[in-house]
């Protein structure tokens, strides 16, 4: 089901291009170009003598159905709690460590599927190399020419077909000869070969699942089978059509019959052109696309190739379309790697080429997953966005049993790390691992989704997940014998400090579920008593604290240490993404929030960078969030070889290694500097760079059911437009300027530069 507030906005007339271009193969992962359509995954390697294309499908992990609860937990909790009270941390951490983890204590990794190779006869002298990805179709391209003939391939990644697509074609006739064949790096393999097609089968080791992938060739030259492969030749056009499928059916169920899905799947295709697919595949991506468009003014440097400008922009920052390309390339990316009926992306979306990849290629909760969606509904994909409602059902299933094992309470609670049997215990270690802030957080997403879209039938769908949610957190809390607040114990600070009794980022998560689940509850008009019951426990939840350095505190004792530069800054949550703290009303609070920033520094890679960026919008700053900016867009790859933060020549970023939240955080970033929405009206360019004087946006939505589009010149908003999709009453503000007016649905309302109504 797609859960939209009335029709999306007509689609936006695209005034160029927007492309990844290079004049070279890629010759490492990170130089790779992904494609996507939210299940089926790929990296284009654009070699000449032989191209290379990794390929991922969404469910393919280690592991099986397993319940990581511990059901001995609840018997150590109050002995725990207690110890951190007495302040005993380290027999705190040691009592959890045995006895209130995970069982088994880690959990599983995503998996690479196979690899497609392409050996081409006599192609190692080459010219006019050009390598692309083009954005605005979803179609990466490589083109060359041999002996006075062009060769050009097309990859693309189908929604709508559910299969990676390949067309070769020649500019001589009989031109193309080339071997065709499927691998893999899993130790249980097979391929077999028949007529116009291959199948890999793969065994994942240790597991339940298994995957099946066959690619099928239409061609009008030879096929014949030599040495395991398929021998191509005398062809001018070749169209290779890839599938796969695993017997993952849920996380409870791996009965599916991969088998008998891939054939079928193919069947669908097998007699279809590739000109159709690509009709097809287009007309479906740009119906996403479309809604939204992005610039900066351009200088000349977006012809260059996108390596050459990130390498650049490390040393001469003049290049304000870069900006607006990380945008709709992350945009790409959202499309590409979640998609309605799909799993969320991971850490590292859908692409995955290792078979232990880095942090297990999971969904970390601690920042990473939900920083993944944070640009969704502003940047016009609000049904992207339903994969990870989709994992929150599923994790209200798992989480109950941890929070009644673990805690002996009701409702659902998840912790750090998920991973595909959605794991919801505390795992790894205990002085990170337990971390109670999951299920709060995620059902952030749920109400900021409502807000966006006002869409009432979603709320009425999902409430019963931020009322579960709520539920746990009510019964979880208890009262600190040193202070007399609602704390919650045990739990810690993202990543620092060790397990501990009150950290503020869970107070601010907790506090802004109970609001929300009392909001809801008015609109619904439905659950009051309970709502009622959350009411005074707001009240008495410990609050935030200005400390003795002028900081905002990390935790429920004044004990930050200024000189402490760790790139976690979780305690600013209720900055961004969340609202609690903000310039208008807790202005002492912001300059708190601001000075533990500074206290922190701008050093980070990745989604720290990316998070901070965030926050320096939201303290309206923007000269020092395009500073940070300029850190996420340095070249990773540094000139001795060693790589760092910053971006890899595909616009990856890299925390390091590659991990996808920074490209979706930094978007999310930009996107603050020119509107936000997170108070009760619409700000226009409330944090704007002096290096972005010039730009407009196109398709942007903001809170309340808006979207809008406007444009500035020399820093100065110049007009905006605003389509109502909800009806409601909006308040529009643009530097001390602020008018509110009536809308009806449907209808779009023009301004200008000084928000006088057209």
């Amino acid at each position: 089901m797609l859960y939209c507030c009335g029709n999306p906005g007509e689609a936006i007339e695209q005034k160029e291009v927007i492309k990844l271009q290079y004049n070279e193969p890629a010759k490492k992962w990170t130089e790779a170009l992904p494609v996507g359509n939210g299940s089926l995954g790929a990296m284009i390697y654009g070699g000449v003598s032989q191209e290379h294309i990794q390929f991922n499908e969404e469910t393919l992990w280690r592991g099986q159905p397993h319940d990581y609860s511990n059901k001995d937990a609840g018997g150590y909790l109050d002995k725990i709690r207690q110890l951190l009270t007495e302040g005993k941390q380290m027999q705190a951490q040691k009592l959890a460590q045995q006895e209130f983890m995970s069982e088994p204590i880690k959990q599983v990794h995503y998996q690479p599927f196979g690899d497609m190779y392409i050996d081409f006869k006599n192609h190692d002298n080459y010219s006019d190399y050009k390598r692309e990805l083009d954005l605005n179709n979803a179609i990466g391209t490589v083109s060359y020419t041999v002996d006075g003939v062009e060769y050009k391939r097309e990859v693309l990644s189908s929604f709508p077909d559910q299969i990676i697509a390949v067309n070769l074609t020649s500019s001589k006739a009989k031109a193309l000869n080339f071997d065709l064949w499927l691998d893999a790096i899993h130790e249980d393999k097979a391929v077999t070969s028949s007529n116009d097609s291959q199948t890999l089968v793969v065994k994942v080791k240790g597991g339940a699942l298994r995957g099946v992938s066959t690619l099928k060739i239409k061609t009008n030259g030879t096929i014949s089978h030599v040495d395991g492969k398929l021998h191509i030749t005398q062809a001018s056009n070749a169209s290779i059509y890839l599938t796969a499928a695993t017997n993952y059916v849920d996380f409870e169920d791996v009965s599916g019959e991969p088998e008998k899905i891939v054939p079928k799947t193919l069947a669908t295709v097998s007699n279809t052109g590739y000109e159709a697919v690509k009709e097809k595949h287009i007309s479906d991506y740009q119906s996403l696309y479309n809604r939204f468009q992005i610039s900066f003014g351009d200088n000349g440097k977006s012809k260059n190739p996108t390596d050459q400008r990130i390498s650049d922009f490390s040393s001469d920052p003049n290049d304000p379309q870069l900006l607006a390309l990380y945008v709709e390339y992350a945009r790409y990316l959202t499309i590409s790697s979640s998609r309605p009926g799909t799993m969320p992306a991971t850490l590292q979306g859908i692409w995955n080429d290792k078979l232990t990849p880095p942090w297990f290629s999971s969904y970390t909760t601690n920042i990473n997953l939900e920083m993944n969606y944070w640009p969704v509904e502003m940047y016009n994909l609000s049904e992207c966005h339903e994969p990870l409602f989709d994992l929150i059902e599923d994790l209200s299933v798992t989480g109950a049993k941890v929070a009644k094992a673990h805690y002996n309470a009701e409702g659902w609670i998840a912790h750090h790390n998920i991973d595909i049997w959605r794991g919801a215990a505390p795992v790894n270690a205990s002085h990170h691992g337990i971390w109670l802030g999951g299920a709060a957080w995620l059902s952030t997403h749920i109400w900021e989704h409502y807000l966006y879209s006002l869409d009432k039938d979603f709320l009425q769908e999902k409430y019963p997940l931020i009322r579960s949610a709520a539920l746990f957190y009510s019964q979880f809390l208890y009262e600190d014998p040193n202070t007399g607040y609602l704390i919650s114990s045990p739990s810690n600070s993202p990543e620092i400090g060790g397990l501990v009794a009150g950290p503020t980022m869970d107070h601010q998560l907790i506090r802004a579920l109970f609001k929300s689940t009392i909001a809801a509850s008015g609109i619904l008009n439905t659950d009051q008593e309970f709502a009622s019951s959350l009411k005074p426990m707001i009240a008495i939840i410990a609050p935030n604290q200005i400390g003795k350095h002028g900081q905002l505190q990390e935790w429920l004792e004044d004990k930050d240490d200024p000189e402490n530069h760790h790139r976690h800054v979780s305690h600013l949550w209720a900055v961004h993404p969340g609202n609690e703290i903000n310039w208008e009303v807790t202005p002492d609070l912001m300059k708190a929030a601001k000075q533990s920033l500074e206290y922190r520094g701008d050093n980070g890679t990745g989604w720290s960078l990316a998070w901070k960026i965030n926050f320096w919008s939201r303290f309206r700053d923007g000269d020092h969030a395009y500073k940070l900016l300029h850190k996420l867009l340095s070249p990773a790859e540094r000139p001795d070889g060693k790589v760092g933060g910053g971006s890899y020549p595909n616009l990856f970023d890299a925390h390091p290694p590659f991990q996808i939240d920074g490209n979706f955080g930094g978007a999310s970033g930009i996107m603050e500097m020119i509107l936000q929405s997170h108070l009760d009206k619409i700000e226009l360019l409330p944090a704007l760079p002096d290096a972005l004087p010039e730009g407009d946006v196109s398709g942007i939505v903001a809170r309340g059911g808006f979207e809008l589009s406007f444009s500035w010149e020399e820093g100065q908003l110049k007009s905006v437009s605003v389509l109502s999709k909800s009806g409601m009453p909006c308040v529009l503000k643009y530097n001390d300027k602020t008018i509110q007016f009536e809308t009806e649905v449907g209808e779009t309302y023009h301004f200008d530069g000084l928000l006088n109504q057209k």
